[in-house]
């Protein structure tokens, strides 16, 4: 599709050109504005074995390394306090946050006690849906997440996931069992993998519809450059050609109809019902600036981005030494943070006019003149009144197609950080000893 080339086209210029490390000697964030929602980001960047297609910061776990991580991890939280910060919400991802359970529980209740928060989100993988980490997080995690992929079983083995995990109807079964503990159960899954083929996605998509969860994300497979190379060595090289059909399946089974039974909640994310919780893993919807504690976390404020330290002896040496882990710092131009603001509204399915004229002193037509005219011409714009953006079927899919490039983007930014590491932890990522090479 013309419009999806052009748009992976100008996104990609964009991030190449914008999402970069610029190195810094700052040792705090700034604090907060008055007013201003924020939500909490922490990161735990280890798990048992590495996946090939994960660009996250993420380490092969050691449990006397954890241990001290986390509590850095809480004196860094500290540090954010006494900055004047309040959150009412928490976002805990990886890496695979529930690898330590007792510490996990440790750092969420200390979070819970020192901040006013009432939603906590965290990521987990199909192994740990059982006792006693089911009951453990009841009541401490509100969202849970868990990173499935698929559930089929050939495509699991692709991905090094059913010797780690289970096989599909293993998953399928610990996935039923854990609904129940929590407000929302999400459901992680990634389509358009090179050996998968519509039959394979409509199983997948008839086994998420069978595990009771009340949220799903479909994921496009998408992938730096760096683990793109390790993607294609495992399960072959991406075929956007077919991404849209793909797209369109997925969405045409969970949404469409009277029966329907999941709702859009942005546009790769799926509620079972209308008043399901609407926390998404895309956190940056809802929470425009946020700070990010732990290794390798990206803290977006005011027209800043600061990296933290994807080193994790690095990061407890900036945490021993009274400061916190920021390594890199990138500032944004007034026309990239209104496009910031236009993709993340958009991909949310829904841009507040009002609002963006208020925070910007412009019109999204004068502020972004190209990219209204583009989603206008193509037919992406539902809605447009005084008010409000909304999106089409067909714009929902370019907000897809935009979000992949820009997290593309992303995990460039990842690598580049990844890039200077020291080298005993260059070598435990991808030296030979390691489940991964690049």
């Amino acid at each position: 599709m013309l419009s999806e080339r052009l748009l992976s086209k100008a996104v990609r210029h964009y991030t190449s050109g914008n999402l970069r490390i610029d190195r810094t000697e700052e040792t705090r964030i700034p604090g907060p504005q008055a007013g201003m929602p924020y939500m909490l980001y922490m990161h735990i960047p280890f798990c048992e074995r590495l996946c090939p297609y994960c660009s996250f910061n993420r380490f092969p776990f050691n449990e006397g390394r954890a241990k001290a991580y986390y509590e850095n991890l809480r004196r860094e939280m500290m540090m954010v306090k006494e900055l004047g910060y309040d959150f009412d919400s928490l976002y805990i991802g990886g890496g695979t946050p529930t690898i330590l359970l007792d510490e996990l529980c440790k750092t969420i209740d200390a979070a819970k006690r020192e901040f006013s928060i009432k939603d906590v989100s965290c990521e987990t993988n199909p192994n740990h849906l059982t006792e006693p980490y089911l009951s453990e997080l009841e009541g401490r995690v509100n969202r849970l997440s868990v990173g499935v992929q698929s559930f089929d079983d050939g495509l699991l083995k692709q991905m090094d996931r059913y010797d780690k995990y289970g096989d599909a109807a293993s998953i399928m079964e610990a996935v039923k069992i854990a609904a129940p503990y929590f407000d929302s159960m999400n459901v992680d899954m990634i389509f358009n993998f090179p050996a998968q083929t519509e039959d394979i996605l409509r199983r997948d998509l008839e086994a998420v519809i069978e595990t009771g969860c009340n949220q799903t994300t479909f994921y496009p497979l998408m992938a730096s450059p760096a683990v793109e190379r390790s993607l294609a060595a495992t399960v072959g090289k991406v075929d956007y050609d077919r991404e849209q059909r793909f797209y369109r399946i997925i969405s045409e089974t969970l949404t469409d109809g009277p029966d329907a039974l999941f709702t859009h909640s942005s546009a790769w994310t799926f509620n079972r019902t209308a008043d399901a919780p609407t926390m998404i893993d895309e956190y940056i919807v809802d929470y425009e600036q946020y700070p990010a504690i732990g290794s390798g976390g990206f803290t977006y404020l005011g027209d800043s981005q600061y990296i933290n330290t994807f080193s994790v002896r690095e990061y407890n040496q900036a945490i021993d030494a009274g400061r916190m882990s920021i390594m890199g710092k990138t500032t944004f131009s007034k026309a990239n943070r209104m496009r910031y603001r236009f993709l993340m509204q958009l991909f949310g399915l829904r841009l507040d006019k009002t609002r963006f004229e208020r925070d910007f002193g412009c019109s999204v037509q004068r502020g972004l003149p190209v990219e209204y005219a583009f989603m206008k011409a193509v037919g992406g714009i539902d809605k447009d009144d005084d008010e409000q953006l909304t999106l089409t079927p067909k714009g929902r899919y370019l907000m897809v197609v935009m979000m992949r490039q820009f997290f593309i983007g992303v995990n460039n930014l990842r690598d580049q950080a990844r890039s200077i590491l020291p080298p005993e932890e260059r070598e435990l990522l991808f030296g030979s000893g390691c489940a991964m090479k690049e």
